[in-house]
């Protein structure tokens, strides 16, 4: 699916506020093929909304909060999807809106 991704000139990349260490060993373990961010401040994470307070079985705690930003080649953001359950059917779904917006 990545390179439907590729044909729509789209760059994707992750982030979380683990480690360079730590996403290296994830990006090994289930071939992640685009780049991971390290944010261990949850700066950048925060001011995408994906890092903050969640519920999570009724207790509410700061986290990192699953999410997809579609960022536009202006910089502005063209859409949010938030709190990200199901990370398996999730891309298909971006790719859909991507390329509806390009229709």
């Amino acid at each position: 699916m990545y390179g439907e991704f590729q044909k729509l000139d789209t760059v994707i990349l992750g982030i979380s506020p683990d480690s360079e260490a730590s996403h290296q060993k994830f990006i090994d373990q289930i071939e992640i093929p685009f780049p991971l961010l390290c944010d261990p401040e949850k700066k950048l994470m925060a001011q995408y909304d994906a890092f903050g307070e969640r519920n999570m079985y009724g207790k509410v705690t700061m986290g990192v909060i699953r999410s997809t930003v579609w960022v536009g080649p202006d910089g502005k953001v063209k859409k949010h999807w938030r709190n990200v359950a199901k990370a398996a059917d999730h891309p298909a779904k971006v790719l859909e809106a991507l390329q509806a917006a390009t229709d």
